[in-house]
């Protein structure tokens, strides 16, 4: 069974960083593309970040030139360095990662990670 396991939120002031980290563990044969996606309350799930593969990223225009998603292959791990924090990066932030396993290849999702920007 696959796991995405997230780390790194927690409670920050504005203007401040934290860097979340999301390990794919149990049995895969590859990982493809990769992403963070946030949730506010009240509010639907949006795309945060993506990466491919390759490293091709992308990013949602809230986010740009303050968050730097990178990816370790080699570690199976995705990361996401948010830098100038602000109030409304609050959020439930969620790894999420395309995955080819013996039953095929779909989508995998982290349990959540809390990011709350705050002073």
């Amino acid at each position: 069974q696959v796991q995405l396991v997230e780390s790194g939120g927690g409670l920050v002031q504005p203007g401040g960083s934290l860097r979340l980290s999301c390990v794919v563990s149990r049995n895969m044969f590859r990982i493809y593309g990769m992403g963070w996606y946030r949730q506010a309350p009240g509010k639907q799930r949006e795309l945060v970040a993506a990466i491919t593969s390759g490293g091709s990223t992308n990013y949602a225009d809230s986010v740009k030139g303050r968050f730097t998603i990178s990816r370790d292959n080699a570690k199976n791990t995705v990361y996401l360095q948010m830098n100038s924090l602000k109030p409304e990066d609050t959020a439930v932030y969620y790894c999420n990662a395309v995955i080819e396993t013996y039953g095929g290849r779909r989508d995998y999702w982290g349990q959540g990670t809390q990011v709350t920007v705050s002073s």
